[in-house]
């Protein structure tokens, strides 16, 4: 008898709520209209917050001001004729028109407002509440009325920035089936980037969404702390690590991730020798990395250049970083951005030791469960932990009796719309995104292992799932912590040239990756929204040349943004 007048009563007061929110909005006259241009955005007071209006043609649009990744201010980001937004920090794209995500990282979309133009003034709607940076995003469209928790639906089987990112794109297209994630990690997808980045260990503090957002807001099943030990692709079921508990799909999404390489050298198994990848391994350096201790780092790679540029600040007694470039992310970056972070780090009281192998890594003497030294070229360098941070493989193990063909080195070679390629027989519906999958970029198979790649598999799958296929054509994004934030975008592997605005040692400089007479690549430090400017260019095929860049041409000087560009931009993309 209590419970139906206590719902109706509960019932009642959510009307009011959302009645009363529904009431605070209000209209004001943010600007006069020749304020803005055709092209140009502003970010704008509005009562206590803030909105960003921007002009397409004779089109007024309103948005929340800021990024929904780390809050970036999206009015110092890239618009552009196609009505795409983009952060100026990481790469996050929203669409202007409505709020929706165009691109990871952004974890959730934007709010969009009525916004129009009289009596020479522009004018915005918008409830106030959501022009706060604290409400800067809206919930997914969808709400938990909406699923329909009958039938197979998707599994994903890992849990990192594919898979939140594939939950996100499958809700915001409409997808209404069961989703399900098992993930071996004890909590819900977090943003793994922080945990080198800033070392942070502390699981709810890193997650996107809670367990229970992902479960009452988006209708998932998340299963946390369980392996995958086989996929049995003819009777789609994926296979569980207690043999018993097995999970049926409809459609399968392989995004397991990648597990930390080791070196094959003596020592390596040593107690306070740690690999980076999870939560865990955070946990274990943070603890290592205590003032006074001395730390080796093997490998300089991105994850062990982050984590130094981290525990310099903890004041350690000594930072070592063996290397077997001559610099820092000479491969990707080449020798004159590597040897200006090398500068920086050194002006840290970093020591390295580049174009050499590990040879040992020696226990104490008094502990021979630690390791106490790594002997490089004869040297004994001393050490209280070491990092071995020399890249990843594919965690595919699990699939090697699946029927699923795994390439050499443990990837999975897909489509364009990110399809598994080589499957038995009549077998269907599985994808595969993030680290494991090799797909065709530019004429080229290729396998990244980018934070922000496998953030967009997950969207473009989603979509795909979801009724609307969506081919996979995103330009590459990524960033680091060096002292100053790097921007890096494009395909620079490879590259025959690379032209160097700026002063490296300062880090404060735009750097051009040539190859075959293009530019394929842009990375900058202290020239925000360069790079971001640079991903879009890269999308539409308006890169200038070279000779261009050598001539001092400047990238936010080229029109990408105004209605008269978008015949340039129609072209370029149907090119």
């Amino acid at each position: 008898m209590f419970i139906r007048p206590f719902l109706a009563s509960k019932f009642s007061s959510l009307l009011r709520h959302f009645h009363n929110r529904q009431m605070t909005a209000r209209t004001i006259a943010v600007l006069d209209e020749h304020e803005l241009r055709d092209g140009q955005m502003k970010e704008v007071a509005f009562d206590n917050g803030k909105v960003l209006v921007a002009r397409l043609g004779d089109k007024i649009h309103a948005t929340s001001a800021f990024c929904t990744h780390y809050g970036a201010p999206l009015a110092k980001g890239v618009l552009t004729a196609d009505a795409r937004v983009v952060c100026p920090w990481h790469g996050a794209c929203f669409n202007l028109c409505s709020g929706d995500i165009e691109d990871a990282p952004a974890p959730s979309p934007l709010h969009s407002f009525k916004a129009y133009a009289t009596n020479g003034k522009i004018h915005v709607t918008a409830n106030p509440d959501f022009t706060l940076k604290e409400n800067m995003a809206r919930p997914p469209k969808l709400s938990t009325a909406g699923f329909d928790a009958v039938g197979k639906g998707t599994v994903i089987i890992g849990g990192g920035s594919g898979a939140f990112q594939a939950i996100e794109s499958l809700r915001e297209n409409g997808y209404k089936f069961p989703i399900t994630v098992v993930s071996r990690e004890p909590h819900a997808p977090i943003d793994r980037t922080k945990l080198s980045k800033a070392l942070i260990t502390d699981a709810p503090k890193l997650q996107w969404k809670t367990a229970a957002d992902l479960k009452i807001k988006y209708g998932v099943n998340l299963r946390v702390g369980v392996t995958v030990t086989s996929v049995e692709l003819q009777d789609r079921r994926v296979i569980l690590d207690d043999g018993k508990d097995n999970i049926v799909y409809d459609k399968l999404i392989l995004a397991p991730g990648a597990t930390p390489r080791k070196l094959p050298i003596p020592g390596v198994d040593l107690e306070n020798v740690y690999t980076f990848r999870g939560i865990h391994d955070a946990k274990k350096v943070d603890n290592a990395a205590t003032e006074g201790k001395r730390a080796v780092f093997i490998g300089s790679s991105f994850i062990s250049m982050e984590l130094v540029a981290a525990l310099s600040k903890r004041k350690l007694a000594s930072i070592d970083v063996i290397g077997m470039e001559e610099y820092p992310f000479e491969v990707v970056l080449g020798k004159e951005v590597g040897a200006g972070l090398k500068k920086f780090h050194e002006s840290q009281g970093v020591k390295f030791h580049m174009q050499t192998k590990v040879e040992k890594i020696v226990p104490r003497e008094d502990n021979p469960s630690l390791a106490g030294s790594v002997v490089v070229n004869g040297k004994a360098l001393p050490a209280d932990f070491v990092i071995m941070g020399v890249g990843v493989a594919p965690a595919t193990e699990f699939l090697k009796s699946s029927g699923i063909e795994l390439e050499k080195g443990g990837g999975i070679e897909v489509d364009e719309y990110l399809r598994v390629s080589k499957l038995p027989a009549n077998v269907e519906g599985v994808f595969a995104i993030g680290d494991v999958a090799i797909y065709p970029q530019a004429g080229e198979l290729v396998r990244i292992e980018h934070w922000n790649v496998a953030g967009n598999h997950g969207r473009a799958v989603g979509k795909t799932i979801a009724g609307q296929p969506q081919p996979f054509v995103k330009t590459p994004v990524f960033w680091s912590a060096q002292g100053q934030q790097l921007r890096y975008c494009g395909y620079g592997a490879g590259h025959d040239d690379v032209i160097i605005k700026g002063d490296t040692g300062e880090m404060k400089f735009i750097a051009y990756y040539v190859k075959q007479g293009k530019i394929i690549a842009v990375a900058s430090m202290q020239n925000d929204p360069v790079v971001s400017a640079a991903s879009e260019l890269l999308r539409l095929g308006l890169m200038p040349s070279p000779e261009e860049i050598q001539a001092g041409k400047d990238l936010l000087t080229v029109d990408i943004s105004s209605l008269s560009s978008l015949p340039k931009v129609v072209d370029s993309e149907t090119a």
